[in-house]
């Protein structure tokens, strides 16, 4: 056998999510669905982290084990002729046997794209719709989240996480035209922090929410003083670096 690291991008809007559930349509499933299709094998397909449903992905990583004997350059080809049109196997690629491709990830960047114009219907599932936003505002509270924090007032309150402390290494913000870009990395993400921490940011240029409580958050660990999940549609998983 030998081990093979996938780069996928997909577009979650149809997905219930990464990870395989029964009855469900979610990525993890539909690759799998697809190499048992190609290959003849019921292979597991691990990936750098699960994405929510409705989250996108620019650059997914995950892997899983193949025959030795089937060609690497073939993979990529063949499953995209079967795969759904909404997933892309972008490369594929043998790796080391003992590589995974959850626990060797040493960093991970996330998109998060708002529309501050009037609602467009063909964004609809693209873009988080937001007016009024103050680019220093927004700027001013991310150099908060910047270095090595307790973000447990920061992620879902259905997570399993028991160690909520994650360092973040870049919040790099940038305006085109109507359109705001909020690219965060670091070096893992719990539940819905990405969402919860633009959120944050998103709260607070708009005056809905004080520098203080965000730091309470940031402090003590208190999710009711943090600001709103943003909805999934303008997340991105773009780039794990290992």
């Amino acid at each position: 056998m030998k081990r093979i690291l996938l780069k996928i991008a997909y577009d979650g809007t149809n997905f219930h999510g990464w990870q395989r559930q029964e009855g469900l349509r979610t990525v993890q499933g539909e690759i799998e669905k697809a190499i048992l299709d190609a290959f003849k094998i019921q292979a597991e397909v691990f990936a750098s982290g699960r994405t929510d449903a409705g989250v996108h992905a620019l650059g997914q990583m995950a892997h899983f084990d193949i025959e030795e004997s089937c060609p690497t350059p073939k993979i990529k080809l063949v499953l995209n002729r079967i795969l759904p049109p909404d997933i892309q196997i972008l490369s594929a690629k043998k790796t080391d046997a003992d590589f995974h491709a959850r626990f060797d990830a040493k960093t991970k960047t996330y998109l998060y794209k708002i529309c501050t114009g009037e609602k467009n219907c063909f964004l609809a599932n693209r873009v988080a719709f937001i007016k009024d936003l103050d680019i220093q505002k927004l700027e001013e509270i991310a150099s908060l989240f910047i270095g090595e924090h307790n973000f447990k007032g920061f992620c879902s309150s259905q997570t399993s996480a028991s160690n909520f402390v994650r360092k973040i290494y870049s919040i790099e913000i940038t305006k085109k035209k109507k359109n705001i870009e909020i690219e965060i990395t670091g070096n893992g993400f719990l539940m819905n922090m990405v969402r919860i921490l633009v959120g944050s940011m998103v709260d607070y240029s708009l005056g809905k929410l004080g520098k203080d409580k965000i730091l309470n958050a940031l402090e003590k660990g208190q999710r009711s003083t943090s600001g709103r999940t943003m909805p999934p549609q303008g997340l991105y998983l773009k780039k794990v670096q290992y």
